[in-house]
């Protein structure tokens, strides 16, 4: 039996295998501990769109995962995506109406700038590492822009950011967590001049994510914690997830060279291209609820208070959903993939997610339509976020 926590050789490589065999033959698929897996297209959608009988809120399973006492749980339980209503509802709104549509077009020249730039200083060294030099750098300094975070404070995000994302992942080593507690803490202590220094001297709250949410703590809607807190989660969202959008696009296009060649010759197609990179190595592999009452799927009975892992890699090659679910389609249409998950939760910055990588995979293969990766590519290791930790490559 599959399990996320004793994982089959092979899986970090390759999921797709393991993931056809549970979506086929085990659909709803136990784990040690009495947590579930499901991993059909059509049964994470009756998920997402039912908050009565699926809910976000994890303090029941973090609890006993990071202690109530630590950083990691207060961090986990206040963050908009383990929350629901009224949280949930009070911050999201906040965070929708800082990324309207007339915000992101403000924001396009400025990300166009900056991957230029980066292009630039790749092309003067030749040997560049894609992660660090070009996939991590965006989503760092356009969310760093949205919360105002001085340009040359911005060095230890990352490093918290994956901190803080990567305990959640099925198993956990003691320094990993350490690391992840400290990194919350770090993270707070950081933020909290910066708040100051914003409620002192407010942005335009049109754009600035961070003056209104300051905002919404004033009139009584966010505790202090809630404010930090969701901070931090802007953060760590909008950073994970685009990087390995950006490094697993361009890694398969390295890997599919006639792919390549279709979107140089029709640079068009990348609006439909980026999704179908979220959709055939989605940047965020597992989602999680937890079922609030005794529910059924495919004959199997899940009890209340189980912890539902909704497995979104598996969902998103579902052959009932998708014609040639294993084959990359750049020109797939509709592609309505679960790489932002879906109702109520549906990622709030997936405008942005999809500007970012439509500047970004469209600019570089125009200033490097023949860059060749090298064989030093090291994947990041981890179950729940599918992207690269290395992505070493030649550009001229």
């Amino acid at each position: 039996m599959f399990s996320l926590t004793s994982l089959p050789p092979g899986f970090h490589v390759d999921p797709y295998l393991f993931y056809t065999q549970l979506r086929e033959e085990t659909p709803v698929c136990p784990q040690p501990g009495g947590s579930v897996i499901l991993s059909r297209y059509d049964d994470l959608n009756v998920v997402y769109r039912d908050t009565k009988r699926f809910i976000s809120d994890k303090k029941a399973v973090f609890g006993p995962k990071f202690g109530t006492d630590s950083p990691l749980y207060e961090h986990h339980t206040t963050s908009l995506v383990f929350n629901d209503p009224p949280l949930h509802t009070r911050v999201r709104k906040v965070m929708v109406g800082a990324m309207n549509p007339r915000a992101l077009a403000q924001m396009e020249p400025g990300l166009i700038a900056l991957v230029d730039t980066l292009l630039d200083e790749m092309e003067a060294k030749g040997e560049v590492e894609l992660i660090e030099d070009f996939a991590g750098a965006i989503p760092i300094e356009i969310i760093g822009n949205l919360l105002g975070i001085p340009r040359n404070e911005r060095g230890p995000l990352r490093d918290w950011s994956l901190a803080i994302l990567g305990a959640l992942e099925p198993k956990l080593t003691t320094e990993q967590k350490e690391w992840g507690n400290r990194s919350v803490t770090e993270f707070k202590t950081f933020l909290r001049y910066i708040v100051e220094d914003r409620r002192a001297k407010p942005g335009d709250p049109e754009t600035d994510v961070l003056t209104r949410l300051i905002q919404d703590d004033v009139d009584g809607g966010l505790t202090e914690v809630e404010l930090y807190q969701n901070c931090i989660f802007i953060l760590n969202a909008g950073h994970e997830t685009t990087t390995n959008l950006i490094g697993n696009a361009l890694e398969l296009l390295d890997r599919h060279r006639d792919k390549r060649i279709e979107l140089l010759t029709n640079p068009d197609l990348i609006t439909t291209a980026v999704d179908e990179f979220l959709r055939f190595e989605s940047p965020n592999q597992f989602g999680n609820r937890l079922t609030a009452e005794e529910v059924e799927f495919h004959g199997h009975t899940i009890p209340a208070g189980t912890d539902i892992h909704l497995c979104i890699g598996a969902a998103n090659r579902d052959p009932r959903q998708f014609e040639k679910p294993d084959e990359m389609v750049l020109q797939r249409w509709p592609n309505k993939h679960h790489a932002f998950a879906g109702g109520p939760h549906t990622c709030v910055g997936l405008s942005l997610a999809r500007m970012e990588g439509r500047v970004a995979i469209s600019r570089f293969l125009g200033r490097f339509p023949n860059y060749q990766l090298t064989d030093e590519a090291q994947r990041g290791g981890r179950v729940r976020f599918r992207g690269f930790a290395r992505l070493p490559a030649r550009v001229c």
